[in-house]
Order: C-alpha cells, then sequence, then structure tokens
C-alpha cells in the first residue's frame, strides 16, 4: 500500500500572531485566511516558526484545534509536534490526532540530542501512538544534529512515517536514492526549493510563504508542471528578499515583515527579541525592492 502524499506544493509554517503575550486568535484567523485566499496549499501550524518552543502544551493543542476548525477541511493542516523529549512528541502528537490535524511535523531532538539509534527509537515510539502521517523535520543547524540517509530509509520503512522536510540540502539526493518512490521529501530552506524539486521533491514547508504565498505555491507548481525556466524565475527573484528573512534568528524578521505590513501580528516571545535597526532597515529595503511596500 502507497504512502499518502499530504500535499504537493508550498505549505507555510505559519506564525503564532501575539497579543499582550497571549495567542491573537482572532489574527490567526485573518492570516489562515490570507494564506488560503493566496493559494497556500497546507497549513503547518505550532511549528518552528510558529514558536513552539515557547507555547506551554495547552495553548498548543488549542491553537491545534483553532487551525483545524478555521480551516474547515479547505487545504491539510500539519501539527508541529515534535519535543526532544519522547514522551511529551507522544502526548502532543495524540493531542493533534485527537484535534483533527491531517498529519504531524516531529522534529529531531534538540540539546540532549541521541544517537541515529536513538533516533529511530524516538520517531517511531511517536509513529507508533497514532494513525496519522508523520513528516520527519532535520534541521541541524538548530538542533545540532542530523538525521543520517540510512536512518531516514529505516524510518521510512514504518507505514506512517510518510515523509521529511530536509534543511540538509547535502543529503537529500542521498535520501530520494535509498527511500521508495512513494517517500515523500520536501524543502525545508526556503532559497533551495527549485534545487530540491530537482532532485525528485514535492515541495516546501516555508517560512517566506508567510509573506509571499501566492509565489510559492505557483514556483512549485510550475516546476511540477514541467516549467522548469518559470520556477527558477521566482526562486532567483526571491533570494534577496529569502535572505532579509533570515538576517536574524527566525521568526523574529518574518513577523517583523508582517507587521512593516500593517498585518499586527505582534512581537516574539522572549528570548526573542525585536529586530536591530540596522537589520530591520535591510528588511524593510528588500520588501520595497520586491514590491511589498513602497
Amino acid at each position: 500500500m502507497s504512502k499518502p502524499i499530504l500535499f504537493s506544493g508550498s505549505a507555510v509554517a505559519i506564525i503564532t500572531p501575539f497579543k499582550n503575550d497571549l495567542i491573537d486568535y482572532d489574527k490567526l484567523a485573518e492570516l489562515i485566511e490570507f494564506q488560503i485566499a493566496n493559494d497556500t496549499d497546507a497549513i503547518v501550524v505550532c511549528g518552528t516558526t510558529g514558536e513552539a518552543s515557547t507555547i506551554l502544551d495547552d495553548d498548543h493543542i488549542a491553537a491545534i484545534q483553532f487551525t483545524v476548525q478555521q480551516v474547515h477541511k479547505r487545504v491539510p493542516v500539519i501539527a508541529g509536534t515534535g519535543s526532544n523529549h519522547t514522551s511529551h512528541g507522544i502526548k502532543l502528537s495524540k493531542a493533534a490526532e485527537m484535534a483533527g490535524a491531517d498529519g504531524i511535523l516531529s522534529v529531531t531532538p534538540y540539546y540532549n540530542k541521541t544517537t541515529q539509534k536513538g533516533l529511530y527509537a524516538h520517531f517511531k515510539a511517536i509513529a507508533d501512538s497514532v494513525h496519522l502521517p508523520v513528516i520527519l523535520y532535520n534541521v541541524p543547524s538548530r538542533t545540532n544534529l542530523n538525521i543520517n540517509p540510512e536512518t531516514v530509509q529505516e524510518l521510512s520503512l514504518i507505514d506512517n512515517i510518510v515523509a521529511i522536510k530536509e534543511c540538509n540540502m547535502a543529503q537529500a539526493g542521498d535520501i530520494i536514492n535509498l527511500c521508495a518512490e512513494d517517500f515523500t521529501l520536501y524543502s525545508g530552506d526556503d532559497s533551495m526549493v527549485v534545487p530540491m524539486l530537482s532532485l525528485g521533491g514535492k515541495g516546501v514547508i516555508s517560512t517566506t510563504a508567510n509573506l509571499i504565498p501566492a509565489d510559492f505555491h505557483q514556483m512549485v507548481t510550475l516546476y511540477l508542471a514541467g516549467d522548469v525556466e518559470g520556477a527558477r524565475k521566482f526562486q532567483l527573484r526571491s533570494l534577496n528578499l529569502i535572505k532579509a528573512l533570515f538576517i536574524e534568528v527566525s521568526p523574529i524578521p518574518i513577523k517583523a515583515a508582517l507587521n512593516l505590513l500593517g498585518m499586527n501580528v505582534g512581537n516574539c516571545r522572549m528570548p526573542l527579541v525585536e529586530m536591530s535597526e540596522k537589520n530591520l532597515a535591510i528588511l524593510e529595503q528588500e520588501m520595497k525592492n520586491y514590491g511589498l511596500l513602497r
């Protein structure tokens, strides 16, 4: 039996808007509607860009429930439920399943880390605890831990582990070569979407799509339809904007960008702080260059 493809195209790793340090659900609803109106292909809630690490479990689960209800089956909802504590990851994953999420995104353990054997045991335990499709999330720059391609291959044999969000471009080809065709590769690097697609990827889970969802949807759609040159132009045009959106620790710049557009999404939770004036000026200029601001 083939593994399901949760989505093809561009999924937004949606920010979590705050007001007076509480989740602003009215604003989250606006952001969800903005995404759907601009053709985003899936919504990832409570991921890294959604500041999951500073959201308490009750609020984390409530945000997933709200997103599922607001989206109302119009696009897939994928819940970030990763943790460096396996039991905690299982708890969040079960709650996401109860909330009606279409899948979960599970990051590699951070800080305490583990071995490749431990990674297999960690992800298998989480996958075995739910019936939902599981997307692995490999982001060594954040966790200082890499899922080796051979471990991805072993994990891909588990029925409901269906995909990986891969930020280590150097091993993307190995994953494609080692895993069955029904295991899906997604880019976790907004600046490398087209290269990842060229290796056999099916899309991206994107921070930048918070700002330009229609363009990221179009970039992937064009590529998958065979218009490589059209997709390449979107990728190249977006590169300077992407650089500015990662000039400081994400999601600091993406929230600043949305606020510059007047979307009033609030600040990040500490320890993340406001952008420096120098970097904010660079971001504002790149938004002007892209045509987002005058």
